[in-house]
């Protein structure tokens, strides 16, 4: 499985930096992924996580997939994080399988964050305490308190964090804190990690892609006590001025979103932050979905029996409509 965020760090950050947040915005995706296997594949069974989540800001208008060989035993579902699920099953031999997805999304501005109480009183909202009754909201976010395949909850990335989270300030402002720090001292490197790397060893080395960030920033975040999810999507990227939009240049891409209590009885709402480009989720963020951590939500994953050696190619384009 490729990693999402195949992109440089600096080239994120350019272009981010002059995004605009307010207005409404039109998306064409385009996902392609292709295997080719050295042997034939007997039978295969796939998971696809492509379809874009429909949310208060973000409307999935169109979708259309198209699987190459045809698939049999298609079947459509929810699952328990509420992203939409499309399995299926190949059970006649295969040497390629193509899976193509298109997308037609629409953005408008996320809600304004309200102001935000201190990190301690949301850490304590989320401690057992008798007679106290958490809300569908926070017993829906509690389940992104706890470790993940991929997250970890350790003392040493509470000290990490702690330097953000210093006492009396909010949540939002540690947030900010420790997304800016991650993005400062982390470095973008393709080569330094795989799907599998440890992230006790992307801490070590300081070096790695988004999903290495967002799962590094989770184990901080969770460590701390505070609710945590793992965002899957697409980030628009723009050309250098004057060349065109290459095809393919774009990839799935990873970001953090933090649950945060309302004040005075308020609704709560999710803090998205991005810490391979240090900012705020904007209306460059498209949504694929979310979960504890990358395994939740992988863009296609399965088992098959037999195929040998096996080759992936993923192109994503995201076009401005």
């Amino acid at each position: 499985m490729n990693q999402p965020g195949q992109q440089s760090q600096s080239q994120s950050q350019s272009l981010l930096l002059q995004e605009k947040t307010n207005g409404a915005c039109s998306y064409h995706i385009l996902h392609e992924t292709s295997y080719t296997y050295s042997a034939p594949v007997r039978l295969s069974h796939q998971i696809l996580r492509l379809t874009p989540r429909s949310l208060p800001w973000q409307i999935c208008a169109a979708h259309h997939m198209h699987i190459a060989p045809e698939p049999h035993h298609v079947r459509l579902f929810e699952d328990s994080f509420g992203n939409s699920v499309q399995a299926f099953s190949l059970d006649s031999d295969h040497i390629s399988l193509n899976v193509f997805a298109e997308s037609r999304v629409e953005l408008s501005a996320r809600p304004q964050m309200g102001e935000t109480p201190q990190w301690e009183a949301v850490g304590e909202r989320f401690v057992y305490h008798a007679g106290y009754a958490l809300s569908e909201a926070e017993l829906e976010a509690a389940r992104y308190l706890f470790e993940s395949t991929h997250v970890r909850n350790k003392r040493e990335f509470s000290r990490y964090a702690q330097e953000c989270f210093t006492p009396g300030r909010s949540l939002l402002e540690g947030v900010e804190a420790l997304m800016l720090r991650i993005y400062t001292e982390f470095s973008f490197d393709p080569d330094a990690t795989t799907v599998s790397t440890p992230v006790t060893e992307v801490f070590a080395n300081k070096r790695g892609v988004c999903q290495d960030f967002a799962h590094f920033m989770l184990s901080c975040l969770r460590s701390m006590g505070l609710p945590a999810r793992y965002v899957s999507g697409y980030l628009l990227t723009e050309p250098p001025p004057g060349e065109p939009r290459l095809v393919g240049a774009d990839a799935s891409h990873a970001w953090v979103a933090v649950y945060c209590p309302g004040i005075d009885g308020q609704p709560g709402f999710w803090i998205e932050a991005d810490p391979t480009n240090g900012i705020f989720a904007g209306t460059s963020h498209i949504i694929l979905g979310w979960g504890r951590d990358f395994l939740d939500v992988s863009p296609l994953r399965g088992v098959l029996i037999g195929g040998g050696q096996q080759t992936m190619k993923v192109a994503v384009t995201v076009t401005p409509t």
